[in-house]
């Protein structure tokens, strides 16, 4: 059976002010009872007295406290356990770095999708436009108000905005009143110079 040493239980602080505090206190003993001779033997003309110098401070010997098994190993891998983490940390900064270029990646490919989208869409209404409207300037204000209010209320809403105002205003009176809503709230924002939203 092992024999554990009584003083491995208590913090290395407490034992080391144990320590200094038994070194101050035999200094002190020691001086207090050396007499204070002369350092001059014989008949001295003037007795010259040790002049005391502050003590300076005594490095105690403080026997090597032992450490626990686990304080030794913690001591021995916290280099090795240090440089993981920062391993770690390193490899998750490296996946999120990727997940966010990937992520850019996307937004770039979608955002020229949309471009792409939109010019289509403007070409198309470009073309519709220039020969649509002179279609719909010739019907009859009843049959453009019956065909307008079937088609796409943007594409209707564009034909209407190329119209001669006098035109419009009479296929907008044959139209149903909820389409004629429609299609006036899409032309008043179109004419705005700021975004509506």
């Amino acid at each position: 059976m092992a024999m554990t040493n009584p003083l491995s239980n208590l913090p290395r602080h407490a034992l080391a002010a144990a320590a200094l505090g038994i070194v101050f206190a035999s200094a002190a003993y020691a001086e207090q009872a050396a007499p204070k001779t002369p350092l001059v033997q014989g008949t001295p003309t003037r007795v010259i007295e040790r002049e005391e110098a502050p003590a300076a401070p005594v490095e105690a010997a403080v026997p090597p406290v032992e450490q626990s098994e686990v304080e030794r190993f913690c001591s021995n891998i916290a280099d090795a356990a240090r440089d993981r983490r920062y391993q770690l940390q390193a490899e998750e900064l490296k996946k999120l770095q990727a997940e966010v270029d990937k992520r850019i990646a996307l937004l770039e490919e979608r955002k020229t999708e949309y471009e792409t989208w939109l010019k289509r869409r403007e070409v198309f209404l470009a073309r519709a436009e220039e020969g649509v409207v002179q279609i719909y300037s010739r019907m009859k204000p009843d049959a453009a108000a019956e065909r307008l209010a079937v088609m796409n209320v943007d594409l209707a809403a564009a034909i209407m905005m190329k119209l001669d105002a006098r035109k419009a205003s009479v296929i907008l009176n044959e139209m149903e009143s909820k389409v004629a809503a429609e299609l006036t709230r899409i032309i008043a924002s179109a004419a705005r110079r700021e975004d509506p939203t």
